[in-house]
């Protein structure tokens, strides 16, 4: 069986083509040419992703998104919005992943709003831990802005998890990931996640790496192709050869094996998939559909840009 040749739609995308969209020095020259090899790859839009770090360096990089975007026409046509991941996460080591525990903060309304107004409006998605939002104020905010509030890297109570769905939670991102290698066998954050299905969107990665895919496949017949989303969490070794990389503040390694990792620890750190390859695996591994494929890669992603 071939690729699967069609459009992807993208809502984690923190670098791309050997480019790190992470960086104060990122210069309009290299957005520029992660855009081209993103729209030679097929993805015809996707999410820009800034992950925690100080507070002041996210504005930055947010605004400087903001800024080439509107220069570019390539960069505008690419970049459909920005997905905010952090800093208003779960400090524990293992939810946390990659995320620098010295800047991961409790939620707070005044800075989600600096980080709010550097988007000028463009912010599309935040990623937040549920159980750090005390009576959910920060996601009856988010909710109320009109932008799609989502749990990762957390640990919440199934209580905190419907509470917050109460309040406007209605996604999960890349589920399976963000959580420590070894969990409890049944009360855990993958299965809480999967019990509530029906309310939540379900994000994963496809690469085989943060999830094997025969639990992908179980995954993804329990929640409804329906409810699920396929996003790589690129970081910018996709679409690039293996080697050494960053991301933000963080220095990684990718193997000939593609896995993208900080040296020396055993957490992934983003991944080094593209959007084709992700429907190719989809499609020979999990033995979906053209039809299925199409709909996690592409058109549900896509229906959170037009929301």
């Amino acid at each position: 069986m071939g690729e699967v040749e069609h459009k992807y739609f993208d809502i984690q995308v923190n670098g791309y083509g050997a480019v790190d969209f992470n960086q104060n020095h990122l210069t309009i020259e290299d957005l520029r040419k992660a855009c081209l090899k993103l729209e030679e790859d097929g993805v015809e839009g996707i999410f820009a992703t800034v992950i925690t770090t100080d507070l002041k360096d996210m504005i930055i990089r947010i605004k400087k998104l903001v800024r080439f975007r509107e220069q570019d026409d390539l960069i505008q046509r690419i970049i459909r919005g920005i997905h905010i991941e952090g800093p208003f996460l779960n400090p524990a080591d293992g939810y946390r992943g990659a995320h620098p525990k010295e800047h991961i903060l409790m939620p707070d309304t005044y800075k989600m709003k600096s980080l709010l107004e550097a988007a000028e409006g463009l912010t599309r998605i935040v990623t937040l831990a549920p159980e750090m939002d005390k009576d959910d104020h920060l996601t009856s905010f988010l909710y109320q802005q009109g932008i799609t509030v989502s749990a990762g890297h957390c640990n919440p109570e199934l209580d905190e998890l419907k509470s917050a769905i109460h309040a406007g939670l209605s996604m999960f991102t890349h589920l399976g990931n963000g959580c420590p290698q070894d969990l409890p066998r049944h009360d855990n954050i993958i299965q809480r996640a999967l019990s509530l299905k029906d309310d939540l969107t379900l994000c994963f990665i496809s690469d085989g790496i943060h999830i094997p895919f025969y639990a992908l496949k179980n995954y993804i017949e329990i929640a409804g192709i329906e409810n699920c989303i396929i996003t790589t969490d690129a970081m910018a070794a996709a679409g690039a050869k293996a080697g050494r990389y960053s991301l933000s503040n963080i220095e990684l390694e990718v193997g000939e094996d593609r896995v993208v990792r900080e040296p020396g620890k055993m957490n992934f750190a983003g991944s080094a998939i593209d959007m084709r390859s992700s429907a190719l695996n989809l499609k020979t591994k999990v033995k979906l559909s053209d039809k299925e494929v199409r709909q996690l890669t592409y058109t549900n992603p896509l229906k959170l840009f037009k929301n």
